[in-house]
C-alpha cells in the first residue's frame, strides 16, 4: 500500500516528547544531559534494471510499482542514518568530551533495530521512548521496534 511506500521512500520522521519534569534514573534521581543527538535510521528499497543498475524515474510516483516489488523482498538496498551516506561521519560526527552526558535519540520507521555504543554502553536506556517507566541500565545493545524511537543516556568515559 501507499503508507509502506511512503515510509521506505523516506517520507517519515519521529517526534520524541521528553518529560516536562525531566529524566529520572528510575529511583527518583534526576538525570541531566549536556547535549542531545538524533539518529534517524532509514532503509530504502531501490529498484534495479536487468543489468543490476539502479533505475531512475521521471517522478517519484513512477517508481511505485517497482519499489513495491523490492519492498516485498524485505531486503533493503540501502540503510542510511540521518538521510544520507556519511551524514554522521567526518566533520558531521556526533562528538563528546570525557565526562559529557549525552542523550541519544534513535528512530527507525520501518524495521527493528539494535543500536550499540562502540566502546561504551547506555547508562540508562528507554528503548521504546516510554519515560514514565524505569529505564534499563548498563545496556551495550538495545532493541528498538520498527516504527518506534528510543533514547539512551551515556556519560562518556573516553573522547568520542
Amino acid at each position: 500500500g501507499m503508507v509502506p511506500w511512503h515510509v521506505v521512500s523516506g517520507m517519515n520522521g519521529a517526534i520524541m516528547v521528553l518529560p516536562r519534569e525531566g529524566l529520572h534514573d528510575g529511583k527518583g534521581k534526576a538525570l541531566t544531559y549536556d547535549k542531545i543527538y538524533y539518529v534517524g535510521e532509514q532503509d530504502f528499497y531501490v529498484p534495479r534494471d536487468e543489468n543490476g543498475k539502479y533505475k531512475k524515474y521521471e517522478a517519484p510516483g513512477d517508481a511505485y510499482e517497482d519499489t513495491v516489488k523490492v519492498m516485498r523482498t524485505l531486503t533493503p538496498t540501502h540503510v542510511v542514518f540521518n538521510g544520507a551516506v556519511g551524514a554522521l561521519t567526518g566533520d558531521k560526527a556526533m562528538t563528546a568530551a570525557v565526562g559529557e552526558k549525552v542523550l541519544i535519540v534513535h528512530s527507525q520507521a520501518n524495521r527493528d533495530t539494535r543500536p550499540h555504543l562502540i566502546g561504551g554502553h547506555g547508562d540508562y536506556v528507554w528503548a521504546t521512548g516510554k519515560f514514565h517507566t524505569p529505564p534499563d541500565v548498563d545496556q551495550d545493545t538495545w532493541f528498538i521496534p520498527g516504527g518506534a524511537a528510543g533514547a539512551a543516556f551515556y556519560t562518556f568515559q573516553q573522547p568520542g
